[in-house]
């Protein structure tokens, strides 16, 4: 590859900066999400799935994720950016430290596959993340159980 080469998309740095504001100004960062994303959550867990539009993929996971979460919620921070410059997709990898409201640890690990247009934009995205820690997120606070007892064999 020559020095004098043009990138087309997003380098590493730029990328980790627009993914810094997933831990500060959220908003900041969706603005360079294309409104019809691709956007699939790896895994077999409630928030899993492929979603077509930025406002399905928001209220499918985020506000999900975000009403059992206490202050400051879900503030995803870079780690790692791998691609980006001559290269559509590149992987970051984000951290989060969050506590859900029943107590229970939220510290989780994401991988994130995103492919850039020309213009910067991020118009299809693959997330990785640990579904088990996701699956007793939502499931332990998210509906209060209703089961019924069950009576003792030895009881009846």
């Amino acid at each position: 590859m020559s020095s004098n080469t043009t990138k087309k998309y997003p380098d590493a740095s730029e990328i980790h900066a627009l993914f810094s504001n997933l831990s500060t100004q959220p908003e900041t960062f969706f603005e360079r999400v294309a409104h019809d994303v691709d956007w699939t959550v790896m895994g077999t867990h409630p928030l899993a799935g492929r979603y077509n539009s930025l406002s399905d993929l928001q209220a499918a996971t985020f506000a999900r994720l975000g009403k059992i979460m206490k202050e400051p919620g879900i503030r995803l921070k870079p780690r790692n950016v791998i691609g980006g410059g001559e290269q559509e997709w590149c992987t970051v990898e984000l951290v989060v430290n969050g506590v859900c409201e029943n107590g229970l640890a939220f510290d989780n690990c994401y991988a994130w596959c995103c492919r850039f247009d020309e213009s910067g934009v991020i118009v299809e995205v693959r997330a990785y993340l640990d579904s088990w820690l996701v699956r007793e997120a939502i499931v332990q606070n998210e509906v209060p159980s209703h089961r019924a007892d069950v009576p003792r064999i030895d009881a009846l």
